[in-house]
């Protein structure tokens, strides 16, 4: 359980005093907005949100192709409109063309609306899924998955990047399942589209998950296609001084 926000604070806020709640006139009293910033300030503490992509925000995404403008005015779209929203989303691209970006920046906004949620890379889940089953450690399986299952909303990033063996799939649907049938929304990311685009991703998105799991993900999803030339690879040049800001 997450503790009250105002025994975050040293100092008491100057609206309300410490007390969470704040007077207007002629009208009574409110929730202060000091509740609601520590709140958000907690709930992104335990969002598992990557260092790295703390700092993305809509604001700061760049965009460089119309797709990608597409994509985060239909990201914006889902926040305002969430919680009345069916479904979740799903981004497909390939590698460096801002997926996570604007998965995280669409986490962070509800996380500022007080919704709790959570960020896994699939692969790392995977990962601790498979360590739990070493008698050695303290953590189970049912631990693991708790928060995926309980989570509000669920970012799971590099959907399809884990080699697509019989666990791995069966481990997918159990997970993907299971927020289906509670009605969870989740956010998708998949450097893998339902078409192969080259050497490079010459799988599509049913290869690695399966056709039953590509399935319920377009029951739980609505696809947003990024297309765009590898953003690292444009910092990398920019950086070297070959790319005018």
């Amino acid at each position: 359980m997450l503790p009250e926000a105002a025994n975050l604070n040293q100092v008491p806020c100057a609206s309300c005093g410490g007390t969470g709640w704040e007077f207007v006139e002629g009208k009574g009293v409110r929730p202060c907005k000091c509740k609601k910033t520590g709140r958000a300030d907690i709930l992104l503490q335990h969002s598992r949100i990557p260092s790295r992509f703390l700092h993305c925000t809509f604001d700061n995404f760049e965009v460089l192709q119309p797709s990608l403008a597409r994509a985060q005015m239909a990201t914006r779209k889902f926040v305002e409109e969430y919680p009345v929203v069916d479904v979740g989303l799903l981004f497909l691209g390939r590698c460096g063309v801002g997926k996570t970006h604007l998965a995280v920046a669409a986490l962070k906004e509800l996380i500022n609306k007080g919704i709790p949620g959570l960020f896994y890379d699939f692969r790392d889940l995977l990962k601790e899924i498979q360590d739990s089953y070493n008698p050695n450690t303290r953590n189970s399986e049912l631990k693991i998955l708790a928060p995926v299952f309980e989570a509000e909303v669920l970012v799971l990033d590099e959907m399809g990047a884990s080699k697509p063996t019989e666990w791995v799939q069966e481990t997918m649907t159990h997970i993907i399942n299971k927020r289906y049938n509670d009605k969870k929304v989740t956010i998708f990311t998949s450097n893998y589209l339902d078409q192969a685009i080259g050497s490079a991703y010459d799988e599509t998105l049913t290869d690695r998950v399966g056709v039953r799991l590509r399935s319920r993900l377009n029951e739980m999803c609505r696809p947003i296609l990024m297309e765009g030339d590898d953003y690292r690879e444009l910092i990398k040049k920019r950086r070297g001084g070959r790319f005018s800001a």
